[in-house]
């Protein structure tokens, strides 16, 4: 197989698998009795875009978007995929094939950004949840989803690696 192609189809799947491990983890939370919030709101926020709505006071009460929620899962898995080709873009395709749990680790640490930093802002959250009741509950919320979904990149890169060996 063509080695662009196979690096291809590893991203996705490990994007694709790291992102379903961060959504165990979330229906887990849920049946604790923890809120997550449901994508449908990802999918009001980005079916604005075309329209040039890029920010929201509350998308809460924004009007709602035709299938919104679907968009919402497909920009999800979206997102989760393109931090695995920033992944490699930084420590190389190399990793691919004998993945180690750092860099995944990290990688699923510093994706927590787009979250404080322009999602919830985007979403009239402010940053880092600053114009909710709990910021700072909400901020670690969003860290130890992002340090799960981490987690999930290693275990997802490896069954794939196992499976591509």
């Amino acid at each position: 197989m063509n080695e662009v192609i196979d690096h291809a189809i590893r991203i996705i799947a490990i994007g694709a698998g790291a992102t379903l491990v961060m959504d165990g983890w979330l229906m887990f939370l849920n049946r604790l009795g923890v809120p997550i919030q449901s994508f449908n709101l990802l999918g009001r926020w980005i079916g604005h875009w075309p329209g040039g709505v890029f920010r929201h006071d509350s998308i809460v009460k924004a009007a709602p978007v035709k299938r919104e929620l679907l968009l919402g899962w497909l920009a999800h898995y979206a997102i989760g995929i393109a931090f695995v080709v920033m992944l490699v873009a930084v420590v190389g395709p190399a990793w691919l094939a004998t993945p180690t749990p750092l860099p995944a680790i990290i990688t699923g640490i510093v994706t927590v950004a787009a979250p404080l930093l322009v999602m919830q802002p985007a979403l009239g959250a402010g940053i880092a949840s600053t114009k909710t009741n709990a910021p700072l509950r909400n901020s670690l919320k969003s860290l130890a989803n992002h340090s799960v979904f981490g987690i999930g990149l290693y275990l997802a890169a490896m069954a794939i690696a196992a499976i591509g060996a």
